[in-house]
């Protein structure tokens, strides 16, 4: 525990958003880099030392898109080395918001810990005149601090709400309200520096997930293949001649894939490839059917096609059966 009976969160940023600044107030967009450090991040809410004890550290200073899997296997690492310490209780990590569903549900397999674990992000950068960040990362630390965040996976906080990191999804370009968890709703809200649960994700994760990335910095590649009228062959090509271990199908509808692309994909997998139908559509999800069996294809379920990549990127570190990875897109 931190001093003076405060929990201590560890801050990690990572940039993003929150960590940019522009030219002017009005300007929201059109930045190009995170220049702005955890502390100076830190020293912008001082609010936050009423709620926890204070650490921050910096494990990198991008815009999200431009993340890579060594760092965010880098940044799980740290964490379940900081969390396996008595001195620390919770995790804020701050985040840009492209690529934060994914980095999220990341870290929900590979943390090792039941203390919370809470990523958030800023929709305006910091010199905004209407910034959002500020107040997120005080939800955030509030919600790493808090007895009721323990076990619950790894948690997202935007715009006053509360995540599962493996179902929150960025739904808008720019609006302060852009993540949200489509179908299933909020876990729960928070409501002056309080958390209030409403649910609980009740996939594996954290402590009751089989992924551990210790050591790791390369991981089996991965790519999405995105279905539309009058596709051929081209990109999936690329990606065989590239090394692909597995392919995910950004299919149309419920899965659904043109024959020219369906056969391509069953010549992937007699090659040894896996392959994923995802849906392109953003809500709902793939049902395994007759064909999947026959195809020995895996259904995604309702992880939309970049969490589909995650999870199949790391079953491939355990095995390239399509039987056995069904079996963990059905758990997780």
């Amino acid at each position: 525990m931190g001093t003076m009976s405060l929990p201590c969160v560890h801050i990690l940023s990572t940039g993003g958003t929150i960590s940019a600044r522009t030219e002017n107030s009005v300007q929201t967009t059109g930045y190009t880099a995170s220049t702005i450090g955890v502390h100076e991040l830190i020293d912008a809410v001082p609010l936050i030392t009423r709620f926890a004890e204070i650490k921050g550290e910096q494990i990198t200073n991008l815009l999200s898109h431009s993340l890579t899997f060594d760092i965010l296997a880098r940044l799980a690492n740290r964490i379940n080395a900081l969390l396996c310490t008595p001195q620390v209780d919770g995790i804020v990590v701050t985040h840009g918001t492209n690529t934060l569903e994914e980095t999220a549900f990341f870290l929900n397999l590979v943390v090792k810990s039941t203390k919370p674990v809470v990523l958030t992000a800023a929709m305006r950068p910091a010199s905004a005149v209407s910034a959002d960040g500020p107040a997120n990362l005080l939800n955030a630390v509030c919600l790493a601090a808090s007895q009721d965040s323990h076990g619950r996976g790894v948690l997202v906080t935007m715009n006053d709400q509360i995540h599962s990191g493996r179902d929150v999804v960025k739904t808008h370009t720019t609006a302060l309200d852009a993540f949200k968890t489509l179908e299933l709703g909020v876990l729960g809200v928070m409501h002056e520096g309080t958390p209030h649960f409403f649910r609980q994700s009740l996939r594996r994760h954290t402590v009751h997930s089989d992924f551990n990335v210790t050591g790791m910095t390369t991981f089996p590649r991965v790519d999405i293949i995105y279905c539309h009228i009058h596709d051929d062959l081209n990109h999936l090509q690329a990606s065989v001649a590239a090394g692909a271990k597995g392919i995910v199908a950004a299919a149309t509808g419920n899965g659904m894939i043109s024959d020219v692309v369906k056969d391509g994909l069953i010549d992937a997998r007699r090659r040894g490839l896996v392959i994923v139908r995802s849906s392109r559509c953003g809500s709902g999800s793939v049902t395994r059917v007759a064909q999947d069996d026959e195809n020995v294809f895996v259904a995604a379920g309702n992880l939309n096609p970049q969490k589909a990549r995650i999870l199949s990127m790391l079953a491939l570190t355990q095995t390239n059966s399509p039987d056995a990875i069904q079996i963990i897109f059905n758990e997780y």
